[in-house]
Formats: C-alpha cells, sequence, structure tokens
C-alpha cells in the first residue's frame, strides 16, 4: 500500500541570516516546530541560524512560512535559505549548543525597552518580580552591552557572573515560558543587585563616597525623595551612567548645568509615559511611535508653553527632547518622583559617558550628590540615541542606543575588508565586510585622550564581535585630524583618503542604494576642501567614485579661525569685510563687543593671520544669528543656528535677496552679502525678528533650490541628495525639500542615519568600496 503524501516525512536544512541571535528567535522556532509536530533540531551558528527539521510536507510548508510572519519582535531576517536533507532525524525537537564557525559573522541585536509583559510583571505586587530592577525576557532587556564574544550565550555576556536559581533556570529550559533560553534571565535572589552611594561633601568628593543601602526597594525610595529634594544622582543604565535632577526644579538644574560644565546646550527628559508626555510638549502619531518602540530614543518634540519644566532645560528652545523608560529601574523611579526627571549622559561635558562603578565615583564624584550602581558589568559604552521627526519621517540627531550595531548595506560590496575611521567631530568608525557597513555607535568628538580611547576599545569590539580585520583604512581628507593620525597609525595596506562634503553626499546616496550620479546640498560648518580652504556650502555632481564641485557660498575670512565658531560677530565681521560699506546693517552684530576684540579680529582678517577663508553654511546660520542681535556668542556647536529655528518657528516668510552668480571654473556663488544687509537693516528698523528668522531661512532654501534645479537641467540629473549638519534644521529641510519634490525631483534624505558627521564614516566607506571595485574593473 502507498502511503499518502500527505503523511510522507521530508527534511529540511535551514540556514537563517540575520538579527536572529538575543532576540529570541531559538525558542520561538522551538515552539513553531512543537505546534507543528515537527521533529528536528535549532542552534545558534556564529554567522546564522541553522535548523534540520522533519515531517509532513504541508505542516514543513507552514512552519517555514511563519518563520517570516511571526517571529519575535525584535528579529531581522536578512536571508532564509531552504535546502531538502534526508530524513531520519529522532522524534523531538530541540535548542542544541551553539557552534562556532571562525568565519561567521552575525548582527548583533542593539539593547531595547522593557516589553509590556515584564513591564506588567515589574508593577504587580503578586509577581515574584515586582520592583526587580533587572527584569528581562528573550523579547527585551541588554544584549550589545553585555556581550562579549558570540555566539551569544550567557557564558559570553557578562550575565555569567550569575548563577540562575532554580525557579529561573526552570524557566529557561521550559520551552513554553517566555524566557526560553534568555540568556539575561535572572531574579531578586540570583540576579544584579543595586546599591545607593551617597557622595561625600562638596569639598572633598574626590574622596569616594558611602554606602547607603543594597535594598532595591531602598535605594529607589532613598534616590526619589533625595532627586525630589533638589539632589543630582548619577545612575548606572544599560550602556553608562545618566546624571539625573527633576527637571521641574530650576534650581537643581542649574546647579547640575554648573558642575557638568554644561552651561547651555539642551538637556534630555524622560517622563513616565505618553500622556506625561503630552502634557509638557505637542506629539505627533510618529512621535508617538518612537517614544513606545523598542528602540526607545530621545524624540526631539515642540514644547508647550507652561509646560512646567525648569526654564534652564532647553534655553532659547521652542523644542525638549523627551524619552520614555526604557529600563526596569527608570520605570519604577519614575512613578515614584511623579515628574519629569533630566537624564543628561554621565559625564563632564566633551569626555565619553562614564560605564563603571570606580569610574562613576572618581569622573561623577564631584557633579553627582549620590550614585545608583549595580553590580552586571557593562561591555559597552553607549549614548541614548537622538530623533527629530521632520514632515511625518524620522531623522537622527545622533545614532547609538536601540539601533547600533546593527548593520546598514552597501549598494557596492566591498572587494577587501575596510575600516572607515569618520570625522573629528561627533564621530563614528564603519568596519565593512562585503556589503555589510557595521557602523559604530556615537563615539564623539576626537578632541581628547579620553574619547579616543574610547574609540579604540569599541573598534576593539567591532573587530572581535564581526570578525573583521581590515586590510585598507579610509579617512577624512583634513590631515591634521587625530582621525587621520589613527588611520595612518593603523599600518594597514592602504590609505584611501576622501573629501567630507563628497562622503555627505555618498553616504545619503548609498542608504538609498543610488550608485549613479547625484546633485548634492552638502550644508555643514566645517570641512577641508580640495583647495585647502573651509568647505562648508557645497552643490557638488556626485557619484561614488568621483564628484565635481558646481556649487559653493562666496568665501569669508573667519578672523580666529575655530574661534569664531564660539563667536559669530567674528563670523559676522568676515562677511563684512568683503564690503565694509554695509557697515551700519551689521551694527548689531557687534554690541557689547570689547573694541579690543574688534580690533584683533580686524587685523586677523586684515594680515590674513589665522583667518582661513571659508564656504560654511553653517557660519552663514551663525553671521545671521549675529546680524539679527540674537546670538553674539555661543556656548555649544549649532546654539546660534538652533535659536534661529526656533525663532524663525512655523512663521510664513518671503525670501529676502540671496544672489546666485557665475563664477570661476564653473563654480557658482551665491552671494550672502545682500541677505545678511537686508537682515540688520530691517533688524535695526525695528522689524520682527521672528519674521525676519524665518524670511531667512526661506532666502536660504530658495536660493539652494534654484542652485541645485539649474545643474540638475544641465546635466540631466534628477536626483539630489542633502547631507550635512544643516540639515538637522527641520524648517530649511522640508522647506528646500519641497521646493525641489514640487521640480518633479527626487529628494534623498538620511534615514538610517544622521545628516551629520556621524554619517562620514558610512560615507568614506561607500566611496572606497566603488573605488576598490572600479580599481578591479568588478
Amino acid at each position: 500500500m502507498i502511503e499518502p503524501a500527505s503523511n510522507r516525512r521530508q527534511a529540511l536544512e535551514l540556514h537563517i541570516e540575520g538579527v536572529v541571535q538575543g532576540v529570541g528567535f531559538r525558542p520561538f522556532v522551538h515552539r513553531l516546530a512543537m505546534r507543528h509536530h515537527l521533529a528536528g533540531w535549532v542552534r545558534n551558528e556564529s554567522g546564522a541560524v541553522r535548523i534540520e527539521i522533519e515531517g509532513p510536507p504541508d505542516s514543513l510548508s507552514a512552519f517555514v512560512n511563519e518563520l517570516a510572519t511571526e517571529a519575535p519582535p525584535l528579529t531581522r531576517i536578512d536571508s532564509l535559505d531552504v535546502s531538502t536533507a534526508r530524513p531520519g532525524l529522532s522524534d523531538g525537537f530541540e535548542i542544541i549548543s551553539s557552534a562556532d564557525m571562525p568565519d561567521g559573522r552575525l548582527p548583533i541585536s542593539p539593547d531595547v525597552a522593557t516589553c509590556l509583559s515584564c513591564e506588567r510583571e515589574l508593577l504587580d505586587e503578586m509577581d515574584r518580580r515586582f520592583g526587580y530592577p533587572f527584569i528581562t525576557c528573550t523579547d527585551c532587556g541588554p544584549r550589545y552591552t553585555v556581550i562579549e564574544a558570540m555566539p551569544y550565550d550567557r557564558e559570553r555576556t557578562s550575565m555569567r557572573s550569575f548563577a540562575q536559581c532554580a525557579a529561573c533556570l526552570h524557566e529557561y529550559e521550559t520551552p513554553a515560558d517566555r524566557r526560553y533560553h534568555s540568556e539575561t534571565n535572572s531574579c531578586d535572589a540570583c540576579g544584579p543587585s543595586i546599591e545607593l552611594v551617597a557622595m561625600s561633601a562638596p569639598a572633598d568628593r574626590g574622596a569616594g563616597g558611602r554606602l547607603v543601602s543594597a535594598d532595591s526597594g531602598e535605594v529607589l525610595a532613598a534616590t526619589a525623595a533625595a532627586l525630589c529634594a533638589g539632589r543630582i544622582a548619577a545612575i548606572r543604565g544599560l550602556g553608562g551612567f545618566h546624571l539625573t535632577v527633576d527637571a521641574t526644579d530650576e534650581a537643581a538644574v542649574r546647579r547640575l548645568r554648573r558642575r557638568k560644565s554644561r552651561e547651555a546646550k539642551p538637556l534630555a527628559v524622560m517622563v513616565s509615559d505618553i500622556d506625561e508626555a503630552a502634557r509638557i510638549a505637542i506629539v505627533s502619531r510618529e512621535e508617538e511611535r518612537l517614544l513606545r518602540s523598542a528602540e526607545r530614543p530621545v524624540v526631539l518634540l515642540r514644547a508647550k508653553p507652561g509646560n512646567g519644566l525648569a526654564p534652564s532645560v532647553a534655553p532659547g528652545l521652542d523644542t525638549i527632547g523627551v524619552m520614555t523608560p526604557y529600563t526596569p529601574l527608570h520605570h519604577v523611579l519614575l512613578r515614584r518622583v511623579n515628574r519629569p526627571l533630566v537624564m543628561t549622559s554621565g559625564n563632564v561635558s566633551d569626555e565619553p559617558i562614564a560605564i563603571g562603578n570606580a569610574e562613576a565615583r572618581q569622573r561623577l564624584g564631584s557633579i553627582a550628590d549620590l550614585l545608583v550602581t549595580h553590580d552586571r558589568e557593562i561591555v559597552s559604552r553607549y549614548d541614548d540615541s537622538v530623533v527629530r521627526v521632520v514632515g511625518s519621517r524620522p531623522l537622527f540627531l545622533r545614532r547609538a542606543r536601540g539601533y547600533a550595531p546593527l548593520p546598514i548595506p552597501l549598494p557596492i560590496a566591498a572587494p577587501r575588508p575596510l575600516l572607515a575611521v569618520g570625522p573629528h567631530l561627533k564621530n563614528t568608525f564603519a568596519l565593512v565586510h562585503d556589503r555589510s557597513a557595521y557602523v559604530s555607535q556615537h563615539i564623539g568628538d576626537l578632541e581628547n585622550l579620553e574619547t579616543l580611547s574610547h574609540f579604540r576599545d569599541t573598534l576593539s569590539r567591532y573587530r572581535l564581535l564581526f570578525r573583521v580585520q581590515p586590510e585598507v583604512a579610509v579617512r577624512d581628507l583634513h590631515p591634521g585630524y587625530l582621525s587621520t593620525r589613527v588611520a595612518e597609525e593603523l599600518d594597514l595596506e592602504r590609505v584611501i583618503a576622501v573629501q567630507h562634503h563628497h562622503a555627505h553626499i555618498a553616504a545619503v546616496a548609498a542608504e538609498h542604494g543610488i550608485t549613479d550620479p547625484v546633485v548634492g546640498l552638502a550644508f555643514d560648518g566645517t570641512g577641508y576642501g580640495d583647495d585647502g580652504k573651509v568647505w562648508g556650502a557645497e552643490t557638488l555632481v556626485a557619484h561614488l567614485t568621483d564628484y565635481r564641485r558646481v556649487g559653493r557660498l562666496r568665501y569669508a575670512p573667519l578672523p580666529g579661525g575655530d574661534l569664531a565658531v564660539r563667536h559669530p560677530w567674528r563670523v559676522a565681521l568676515g562677511y563684512l569685510s568683503l564690503a565694509p560699506e554695509l557697515a551700519p546693517a551689521f551694527r548689531l552684530a557687534f554690541d557689547g563687543v570689547s573694541h579690543r576684540e574688534l580690533a584683533v579680529a580686524e587685523r586677523q582678517i586684515s594680515h590674513r593671520l589665522n583667518a582661513p577663508l571659508a564656504s560654511s553654511m553653517g557660519r552663514l546660520f551663525d553671521a545671521a544669528a549675529a546680524v539679527l542681535g540674537t546670538r553674539r556668542d555661543s556656548h555649544y556647536e549649532g546654539q546660534a543656528a538652533m535659536e534661529l529655528e526656533a525663532l524663525a518657528g512655523e512663521r510664513d516668510g518671503e525670501p529676502l535677496p540671496f544672489p546666485v552668480q557665475e563664477g570661476r571654473n564653473g563654480c557658482r556663488e551665491m552671494d550672502p552679502l545682500p541677505l545678511l544687509a537686508a537682515l540688520g537693516e530691517r533688524a535695526a528698523r525695528g522689524e520682527n525678528r521672528s519674521e525676519l528668522a524665518a524670511r531667512f531661512h526661506e532666502s536660504v532654501a530658495a536660493a539652494s533650490s534654484r542652485l541645485a534645479i539649474r545643474v540638475c537641467d544641465e546635466n540631466g540629473l534628477s536626483t539630489v541628495a542633502l547631507g550635512g549638519g544643516v540639515f538637522q534644521n527641520a524648517r530649511l529641510l522640508t522647506s528646500i525639500r519641497r521646493r525641489l519634490e514640487t521640480r518633479g525631483l527626487r529628494v534623498l534624505v538620511p534615514s538610517q542615519l544622521s545628516p551629520n558627521d556621524g554619517a562620514i564614516s558610512y560615507g568614506q566607506a561607500a566611496v572606497a568600496a566603488a573605488v576598490l571595485r572600479a580599481e578591479l574593473n568588478l
């Protein structure tokens, strides 16, 4: 008798790549196999998950389909290869030990927020994990910050120090349980614990601190009371410490700013839930989605008037950086204080975030009144990600927790392993194998040894985790950057230099999979140009291997060089030097500036002494703020531009004169002097500065769009890429995009990376991959 086809047993072997380790994928596979009564096994391999499975054909077909449609929320399947195998597996299905393959590579899940199931248990007084600050399951919790090596198993994480108790081990070994093979599984009886340390008096804080309590309930109660009393706490989280203070207490916020040496830069705020976010700011549907997402970035929201926050949280701005709790400790603490809390990186400004307990006592002891520490070691530093919504689409301002280290594909595979070391400011690096670019989390400004050490430590971890040994280094064109020195000191077979603004445009094009030429608007503060001058307002015709500069802003001297970045009046003076007859229109820029300072800056310009010529859109924003009399000195990078955007708000504004002129060597020139003069004259007459700020934005948008449209027409192109830190300005980005799309052009905007220098390393990698393949005629 012939057995019916529906009853015949077949066997399949499945090879799955993507984010499939550390996300509950193997337990999900086990449950799915049990549902369909299939036999076999699943295991982690260094570069994938492998499944061997056997059963009736219909059941196997359903199993394969549901692998993709019902996978855990943190899973990302990049490829699923299915091949037939020889039947003969025993009954039952099991998870077997991981197999290490020396050349295997696997994306690693970022740390993600506490899931709703764990949150319910955390707040349930009848649950055994009630109030436990480290509750996790396969769907949530730390990943990247605890993983020491791959494949992802508990013994290769910082959780290996905590042996599971009988109850936790039962969950870990029970296929139907949500914590089946959850590598961070623990409870109050067997897992990490927290301690409260009171720092010494301000006069001798360097001496250390005094242990107050190690009971989690007491620690959180005492911390909440201290915060409500205006004290400053340093709280150890997933990727480092936060400095925390009551966001409604002006005196406390000012005290934090003074101790942290962060005079004016906006501070992020954590609220307990969406309802509280909506009380202090306007929350759109997309912004709500981000605040509820597993990634839980800081989301830039438009502030509501009279929201109760201390004015010093975000002085001079109409936006607030808001996030919701993403660790169990955050959830419990926010409910105890019942008010918004400032949550800012645990560091002195310009230094990396502190991660170790001893490190925090040393580096944060002069800032915090108390430390909340824990004994689960942090393997990797990890700042919060920052996002704003422009139109209805998220735009990264900083990519870190929740997103890195997921790889970003390249449109052209690199024929050799690469390391793109990135820029000097807002540094990231990109480690590349084939089409996968592993872009690091935000490293910071490479201006001190501490940040350089952070760069090198993170690079070592990436090389270990992703098993990439680079053969080629890629760097910025600037010979003096610290990242350039790092690239040269690696002693690799080859070093490729990529111009800064070419990298900006390449990054935008590459993440959209574009390899054809585009017109690029690269607007930022500073980049080293081919002519040795400062670039930052560039119109390029670019593809991945090369570019032509076809437009720029008129050059103007920057008296004092980098000092002009901190003093916008200096930028205005540089422009005024091109047309001294406009002095009456520039009068407001120099109110309060001493005659001596002005004289020194004027001599620098006249003698060309430390007064480099610059074509920079970021500096034009500085000059406009000075000419309007709104900001003559800046306390942080971009302050003048951010305040100018806030001043403009959503007001309508007709463009002012901003001519585009024919230039030398086919490079057109935007001349901002008529625009600056018009702004200054109207401000001096008492015209509304908010309206003038709006008109300034529309003037830049109109001139830039006209130039881009003309270049597209002349070159037969229909795609424009927008890159550079100036495009963090939502008003400018929206206006330019609208003007270009109205003319039928396709506009590319960053979506997986920031428009700012955090994307430079990825752009460098895309250029180098294309150059290397072109050299091989591939």
